[in-house]
Order: C-alpha cells, then sequence, then structure tokens
C-alpha cells in the first residue's frame, strides 16, 4: 500500500505547484536555489538507488518528481523571464547523472551529502517564505504531499532495504517539509485576513 499509495501521490506532487504558477502566471514565493537543490536532491537519490541494484518501488517515484521539478523550473524560467537560463542548467543536471554513477566512492560521497541537499533545499525555501512573509504562488498541498510520502517511505525503507542513510533522510524530510507545509498555510492565512 505504502509503495502504490506514494507512487499515486508521486504522479500529482507537483501538478498543485505547477498549476498555482501557471495560473498567476508568475513564480513569486518560489526559490529559485530551493528549486534546484531539491532537483539535484531527487536526482543523487535516484541514481543511488539505481546503482545499488534497489527494488524499483522503493524508488519509482523519483523519475516522475525529477520530470515534474523540470517542468516547475522551465515554468519558473518561463515566467522570470529568463528562459535562456534554462539550457545550461538542463546541461548540468543530465551530466550529472553520468559523472554520479562513473566510481562508487562518488555516488557514496554524493548519497551521503544528499540528506543536506535536500534540507538545504527546504531550508532556502522557509527562508524565502519568512523574509518576504509571502506563500504567493507556493502550493501548501503539494508541500503536504511530499510530507505523506516521505512517511510512507519510512515504513517501506524499514520494511525492505533498511538502508540506514535513507532512513535519516526520510526523517529529516518529513519533518522539514512539514515545517514549510506548515509556513506556507500560515502566510496564505495572514494575507487572507488582511
Amino acid at each position: 500500500f505504502c509503495n502504490w499509495s506514494t507512487l499515486g501521490v508521486c504522479a500529482a506532487l507537483k501538478l498543485p505547484q505547477i498549476n498555482a504558477v501557471r495560473e498567476a502566471r508568475s513564480a513569486r514565493g518560489i526559490s529559485l536555489p530551493s528549486l534546484l537543490l531539491e532537483l539535484a536532491g531527487f536526482l543523487v537519490f535516484l541514481r543511488y538507488q539505481w546503482y545499488y541494484g534497489y527494488p524499483l518501488l522503493t524508488y519509482l517515484e523519483y523519475p516522475i518528481l525529477i520530470a515534474q521539478d523540470v517542468i516547475l523550473l522551465l515554468c519558473f524560467f518561463h515566467f522570470s523571464g529568463n528562459v535562456k537560463q534554462a539550457a545550461p542548467v538542463m546541461a548540468v543536471l543530465v551530466s550529472s547523472w553520468f559523472v554520479l554513477g562513473l566510481q562508487k566512492w562518488i555516488i557514496d560521497l554524493a548519497m551521503n551529502f544528499c540528506t543536506f541537499i535536500s534540507a538545504a533545499s527546504k531550508f532556502l525555501q522557509l527562508h524565502y517564505l519568512w523574509k518576504t512573509r509571502d506563500a504567493g504562488a507556493v502550493s501548501a498541498l503539494s508541500w503536504g504531499l511530499a510530507a505523506y510520502t516521505c512517511a510512507t517511505r519510512i515504513v517501506t525503507t524499514l520494511m525492505t532495504t533498511n538502508d540506514f542513510t535513507i532512513l535519516i533522510r526520510f526523517v529529516v524530510m518529513l519533518f522539514l517539509n512539514l515545517l514549510v507545509t506548515a509556513t506556507v498555510l500560515h502566510y496564505q492565512k495572514t494575507v487572507k485576513a488582511e
């Protein structure tokens, strides 16, 4: 149930966020550094799971999440008027996939930094929200769904691979996703109250 519900949720995880940006015709409230770090964290995590041959159902959502983040990134560049910046970013992401798999030590080192990369992504989004005191086009639903997938992945990790590095990552991400969700909801209420 956890595997399939996670896949189902991830199939639509970023769609509320993409839709909010598209409807607002603005990327206001979204931190580009946060989005790039999240994408990097997803890429490293997917490559690590693939490299070590973990069961496909334990990471099948990551290609979906990466595709949705790429769409969100392209929307960000489009609505901020910086479409030309997308090409170098995409080139770095694609080449990273190949570099990560060159040597075992590279993927292991990258995975050890993956939790920090992903946590930094969440902290950058939080910082941006706290600084601007404006949730803008940020979707609380997307962040809440991300928290759900972390909770289910804690269960599936304990039941399948029992990989401590992966488990720690999901626990940290669960906490931070809940914190971002609460912050977005707080600033959405503040705007509505005014």
